[in-house]
């Protein structure tokens, strides 16, 4: 199994701030399919290739968004179709989507990534 937590798209970001409030569900979109790319990027450092993922089992994405926002699932959906395109079946993964107060750094998303490896 591998295990990456608290990740964000990064201090230099276009998007900062809340969802609902300072940036739309599309901008939210964008930023969470940053997020899924730097992932890949992390998985294929760790492993050297993406070939050795069996499985994507589980996506965890915190949603920094206003107390009266509830889509934060449409945000996600940025890093869920991401690993969908890249891994196909192997990508169908289990997920859940919170909405928060706040993200360290202004972020509007942070995403944790499980896998199963060959």
């Amino acid at each position: 199994m591998l295990f990456l937590a608290g990740n964000t798209a990064g201090a230099d970001w276009k998007f900062k701030g809340k969802v609902g409030k300072d940036i739309t569900v599309q901008e939210g979109y964008e930023t969470a399919r940053q997020v899924g790319l730097i992932m890949l990027a992390k998985v294929r450092a760790a492993l050297g290739s993406l070939d050795r993922v069996k499985r994507i089992v589980k996506l965890m994405s915190l949603v920094n968004s206003t107390p009266d926002f509830t889509e934060q699932h449409l945000v996600t959906n940025g890093a869920s179709q991401l690993i969908a395109e890249v891994f196909g079946d192997r990508g169908a993964h289990a997920r859940s989507a919170f909405g928060v107060a706040q993200i360290p750094m202004g972020a509007c998303v942070e995403i944790e990534l499980i896998a199963e490896l060959e």
